[in-house]
């Protein structure tokens, strides 16, 4: 590693104990995917300290998440602003930077403080996913602004708030990221073992409303039809799929419907999830899927169908390597080797990798238990991570590393 870069990796180290106390705060603010106003707090957290670097900002309104309640009817939630920042637009490399404002703990959740845990964790709601990675974000680029050779670099970074819950929303900016940036840099934790990810399986959320057809449930019950019954026959075909195609799964996670015991139910709701290996597998599923409902059809009895696939797989190809190698050369040189595996597990880079921004997506802190109540982080991982980024856009910057 070249010997000038060493004061900038060196001013990171500097900033740990700052940055435990803003993840901190960061973390203590609720910003559940459906609490707008505490989504958009946090994003003018980081605005506020992205500012001194000198970039724009711009707030950027979403449509509302669309979901279907258990009536079966759809159910608009209202959600925060994306914040867009951007620095040297007319830079000969532009690189995006992205990651989320929201978490999967809504403001009546009682995970919501946050706790030291031993001498080097933190545990609490979003301090891994992804809190710490904003923060590890901000110091891979305020050392950069330091150093003599930024003006080479132009960086966009999108702090999205819906991404736990599809990024439905913000999609479409990250297509639009795609299109402007060469690569991408995307900060979920990294796996427990400080593993990064490199393929990720694709996702698809499915609600289906059954509808069947209400009576009473000792006077008449032969003129009723079981919107409960045809549901679990329905759930059944469903879960028969799993280990049938190679890499697919397919989990029902939610069920609603029904009432009083002496009423034949007339409405159910199901909902499901399905990951996928290849991009052929959601035809694949979305094929099952109609002759399933086809099949469990019958007199007085009628499905409807609602979702689809949000992020398709993400493939490693040529420059997707290309970013792996360079940071797994950067980890070595910073005495981190890092390794990369696959997952089933999907984000963002999903979505950018499918827009043709070749990314790497989990870049941000060594953490564990996320999605839990039991969440936790090693503080030390923010600096040791973000000299990585760092040192890559460096790297970039100082044309060490060339992109083709």
């Amino acid at each position: 590693m070249r010997e000038e870069f060493a004061p900038f990796l060196q001013w990171i180290d500097a900033q740990l104990p700052e940055m435990r106390d803003a993840l901190v705060q960061l973390s203590d603010q609720n910003s559940g995917s459906f609490n707008a106003a505490g989504v958009r707090a946090v994003g003018e957290r980081l605005r506020a300290r992205f500012a001194p670097l000198g970039c724009t900002h711009e707030w950027i309104e979403l449509p509302a998440f669309v979901s279907t309640a258990d009536d079966g009817r759809p159910r608009e939630h209202p959600i925060g602003p994306a914040l867009r920042l951007r620095q040297r637009p007319y830079a000969p490399l532009q690189v995006f930077l992205g990651g989320h404002l929201d978490t999967v703990f809504g403001p009546d959740h009682p995970f919501q403080k946050t706790r030291p845990d031993g001498d080097d964790g933190l545990h609490g709601p979003g301090v891994a996913d992804l809190k710490g990675g904003l923060l590890v974000m901000w110091a891979a680029l305020a050392a950069l602004e330091r150093s003599p050779w930024r003006e080479r670099i132009g960086w966009e970074v999108l702090l999205n708030p819906d991404e736990e819950i599809g990024s439905a929303g913000s999609d479409p900016l990250l297509r639009d990221a795609a299109g402007r940036n060469r690569f991408g840099l995307i900060y979920e934790p990294s796996f427990p073992d400080g593993g990064l990810a490199s393929g990720r399986k694709g996702s698809g959320n499915f609600d289906v409303i059954v509808h069947g057809r209400a009576a009473h449930a000792g006077r008449n019950p032969e003129e009723g039809r079981n919107a409960l019954r045809a549901a679990a026959d329905a759930i059944r075909a469903i879960d028969s799929l799993n280990g049938t195609r190679d890499g697919v799964t397919l989990n029902v996670g939610y069920a609603h419907g029904g009432g009083p015991l002496n009423v034949v139910p007339d409405l159910a709701v199901f909902k499901l999830n399905v990951r996928t290996a290849i991009p052929d597998d959601q035809c694949w599923v979305q094929e099952q899927l109609d002759r399933i409902l086809i099949d469990a059809r019958r007199d007085g009895i009628r499905f409807e169908l609602r979702g689809g696939f949000t992020r398709p797989p993400k493939i490693v190809d040529a420059r997707a390597q290309t970013l792996i190698d360079w940071l797994g050369d950067c980890g070595r040189a910073l005495g981190t080797p890092l390794a990369f595996k696959p997952t089933g597990g999907c984000c963002d880079g999903n979505n950018l990798a499918a827009h043709g921004l070749p990314n790497v997506d989990n870049l941000g802190v060594v953490g564990r238990d996320i999605h839990s109540d039991a969440e936790r982080m090693r503080v030390s991982s923010l600096t040791e991570r973000a000299k990585i980024s760092a040192l890559m856009l460096l790297r970039c910057a100082s044309g060490e590393l060339e992109w083709h």
